[in-house]
């Protein structure tokens, strides 16, 4: 029988969530990749309980996580709380998006009502949860009118199937109408979910005022560019890495040779503040006023925990921020 560690939330750091009540770890356990059919039920359980017992409450997913299959992630993750995290439901944040393709025909995609209520009655369906704590709108809808979406998702908080809402992959335009609306229909918009790493840069133009000055935290993904701001590439691509694979978006995005010395030089200023690679990228994103938590992928346990040791040292200097600016300028 699993129990937790009794001084978890010892090991890690919180900070609020904009102007909510709600306390978010500063580093988040994401499960867009590795927690599918890539490994087995047992090690994926494994990275779950420990990354529980370093303090890490929040757990991100998605309808349509879980390579190859869709909704594996959910279903994987809804066997870890039958048998061991369910005990637990009121210290966890569980969150879960719906927005990209599903299923076939015109109401599995997007943003309209009946797709978004769809999609999270099959979430919590596949993870045995009456609630989840977050349910993001996860890419804007070009087509469906924004009320529509925003009032969706206000309603979905009012039949209690999820307690906050917030926003994914929308710019600063998009991120205040949809704050606004809701906040208008009484609900607030908890939190927005941007890309953001030291390669990508570009809520520093507007997104990141934007849900400051509204009062909505915000918690970003691919920290880590998928994997390059990390020292596995400092001597290319190696054969059989995730970056070698055919249909992969990390070696093209990422990893060309500009970058590549990039890379190498910010792993040279990593060495020098005593961190890997990684760990800087990570602190770098969390050093934001905005940036309430930062989104990690694992796939060993190890590497979850190098990543979380990124709070042992996250100030920078001026001197060190200009520094990271002029490599990648």
């Amino acid at each position: 029988m699993y129990q937790a560690a009794e001084d978890r939330y010892e090991k890690m750091e919180y900070k609020r969530c904009g102007r909510s009540g709600i306390l978010l770890p500063r580093v988040s356990l994401g499960l867009w990749q590795n927690f599918g059919l890539e490994k087995p039920l047992s090690e994926q359980r494994e990275i779950l309980l420990r990354a529980f017992d370093m303090g890490i409450t929040h757990f991100d997913l998605a309808n349509n996580y879980g390579f190859p299959a869709a909704g594996k992630a959910e279903e994987n993750f809804g066997e870890v709380l039958k048998s061991d995290l369910g005990k637990y439901r009121d210290e966890l944040i569980i969150s879960t998006k719906a927005g990209f393709d599903m299923w076939p025909g015109p109401y599995g995609n997007w943003g309209s009502r009946k797709y978004l209520t769809a999609s999270l009655n099959q979430s919590l369906k596949r993870m045995g949860l009456e609630y989840v704590d977050i349910f993001y709108h996860h890419r804007p809808d070009p087509e469906t009118p924004l009320e529509e979406t925003m009032g969706a998702l206000a309603d979905i908080v009012r039949q209690g199937k999820a307690l906050y809402v917030g926003i994914s992959n929308y710019g600063e335009r998009e991120a205040k109408e949809a704050v606004q609306m809701l906040k208008n229909m009484g609900v607030p918009c908890l939190i927005g979910q941007p890309r953001y790493n030291m390669f990508e840069r570009g809520p520093e133009e507007g997104l990141f005022s934007a849900l400051l000055e509204n009062g909505a935290g915000c918690i970003c993904y691919s920290p880590l560019a998928q994997g390059a701001l990390t020292d596995r590439y400092l001597n290319g691509i190696p054969e059989g890495s995730r970056a070698a694979k055919k249909g992969t978006t990390i070696g093209g995005r990422y990893l060309s040779g500009e970058k590549l010395e990039q890379i190498k030089a910010l792993h040279g200023l990593a060495v020098k503040r005593g961190q890997t690679l990684a760990q800087m990228a990570l602190a770098w994103v969390l050093r934001e006023e905005a940036v309430t938590s930062v989104l990690v992928g694992a796939s060993s346990i190890k590497q979850l925990e190098d990543n979380v040791d990124c709070l042992k040292n996250p100030a920078f200097t001026q001197g060190e921020l200009e520094q990271i600016d002029e490599i990648l300028k």
